[in-house]
């Protein structure tokens, strides 16, 4: 049985972006997770696609995603960024969440970067830092996999070290040179849409999480069974509930983030231009 989420809807998905953009092969695919968008404008050349004109793509519904595919050029090289991503709490599955992953490998990307929004759990991170996530908790119990197994995919993909270790210190080498303060910690996935309590924060912590949110693993998952490397940053938005004396509020999540956007972009860009060409 075909998948509705696995390669041959990637391929059709990538050929109508392919027509729409002319992209030629993209050297990095990036995901722009809840209000940080904002590196959409730095795409050069950019040529814009609203979710709703590729195939297999739901429309966004989540406040500070934009629902766009972005094809283009930042510091010279090729890339595909997604303004907005799916989510479960959206109501999608698991493999829906994933699927723009398998859209960037069909069009030819190797690399993937991700960034979110998330929740603060250890007590050095404050709202507004960027966090290296080193690696993740699935706390949601499902996985993008399941099912029948995918040609481009390795059946049982080996998670010791998913997010790539020499990606994380070319992006600590170049926040050095940019004079930012970059942290790095365990991303914990839960599903959302609630806000954790605080015994689930509590609970997190001792599970060793740093931060926590409702995205990007699946997507990582994913990337990793089909080879691709994988970067990813947080933007702590927000201390968890517990940790801070505030109520978490969405709105706040986009406030703190759109402060953060422009030491992102900046470390974002700064990365693109120096990675290895292809």
């Amino acid at each position: 049985m075909t998948s509705p989420f696995g390669r041959t809807a990637a391929e059709q998905a990538a050929k109508q972006i392919r027509e729409k953009s002319g992209v030629e092969v993209p050297e990095i695919g990036i995901v722009l997770g809840s209000g940080l968008g904002g590196l959409a404008s730095d795409i050069e050349d950019a040529v814009t696609i609203p979710f709703a004109e590729i195939p297999g793509f739901p429309s966004a519904t989540v406040m500070g995603h934009a629902g766009s595919v972005v094809c283009g050029l930042i510091a010279g090289k090729r890339v595909v960024a997604l303004a907005g991503r799916f989510h479960m709490y959206e109501g999608h599955s698991p493999q829906l969440a994933a699927f723009p992953v398998r859209v960037m490998y069909a069009l030819g990307a190797r690399t993937y970067f991700a960034s979110n929004a998330a929740g603060g759990i250890r007590r050095d991170l404050e709202a507004g830092d960027l966090m290296m996530i080193e690696d993740h908790l699935n706390l949601t119990g499902v996985n993008p996999l399941t099912g029948p197994v995918e040609d481009t995919d390795e059946r049982f993909p080996d998670m010791t070290a998913p997010y790539d270790e020499d990606l994380r210190a070319l992006m600590k080498s170049c926040a050095g040179r940019l004079g930012l303060s970059v942290k790095s910690g365990v991303y914990a996935w839960l599903p959302g849409p609630s806000f954790e309590t605080k015994a689930e924060v509590r609970m997190l912590e001792r599970l060793g999480a740093d931060a926590v949110g409702m995205s990007t693993v699946p997507e990582v998952i994913v990337a990793r069974a089909m080879g691709m490397c994988v970067a990813g940053i947080s933007c702590i938005a927000n201390a968890a509930s517990g940790v801070g004396g505030s109520p978490v509020l969405h709105a706040d999540v986009l406030d703190v983030t759109a402060r953060a956007a422009a030491g992102f972009q900046s470390l974002v860009r700064e990365f693109i231009a120096a990675l290895p060409a292809k």
